[in-house]
């Protein structure tokens, strides 16, 4: 089993959004996935509870309870387990990138959002786990040509010598329509977010070594 923490200190981030497209990226791809939700608020838990289609696991939980929640999840031989951290929550979340085989950390191309990166970095640093940043919630790029405030974040990225996943998440409302009803934007007409999320799956299942490519029939 894989153990995948999603973090971003900052709240706003679409963390959540990210933490449940990428579970419901792996179940659609046959993956037995199980989602653990450690945001006070239970976003991930709300959003999964609306799908009608079966769908990933979901298990509330907390940061000092991770270590019994991968057992667990062991003991049921799922084949993924993906952390939603609670934003602002260091304890909590450094017991998720303790438990973790790699961090995907999520910011907005944003001057706050990088700022509150900075400290995720440091965490994961220090705790010695591989990660990646996701950019998410970037403007469209026009013409293949990004936005000023995209190539001032992929600067501050490389400055904080950051690995970044090579998949830019665009600000999309089909990210926050597909989940009230539980679902994927790769289950939507969109097809820029259907690439985009399948993209960044096929990159996050080649890093920590699980199945990529389309989902099942």
């Amino acid at each position: 089993m894989k153990t995948l923490a999603v973090v971003a200190l900052k709240g706003g981030s679409g963390k959540t959004t990210v933490a449940t497209h990428l579970a419901l990226a792996a179940h659609r791809r046959g993956l037995d996935t199980l989602l653990v939700d450690t945001d006070p608020q239970f976003s991930a838990r709300d959003i999964l509870g609306a799908r009608e289609d079966p769908g990933p696991a979901c298990v509330e939980s907390s940061g000092r309870n991770l270590l019994a929640a991968q057992f667990a999840a062991l003991a049921e031989r799922r084949d993924l387990l993906i952390i939603d951290t609670a934003a602002g929550a260091v304890e909590a979340v450094s017991e998720a990138v303790v438990v973790a085989d790699f961090v995907l950390l999520v910011a907005r191309p944003t001057l706050i959002d990088l700022s509150g990166l900075a400290r995720s970095l440091m965490l994961v640093r220090r705790l010695g786990k591989p990660s990646a940043v996701v950019v998410n919630q970037a403007p469209v790029a026009r013409e293949n040509v990004e936005a000023p405030l995209v190539k001032r974040a992929m600067k501050g990225l490389d400055y904080m010598k950051a690995d970044v996943a090579p998949v830019v998440l665009r600000s999309r409302a089909i990210y926050q329509v597909a989940l009230e009803r539980g679902r994927s934007a790769e289950e939507s007409s969109d097809r820029h977010a259907a690439r985009e999320i399948a993209a960044l799956w096929d990159y996050v299942a080649a890093t920590i070594g699980l199945k990529s490519g389309a989902p099942e029939a």
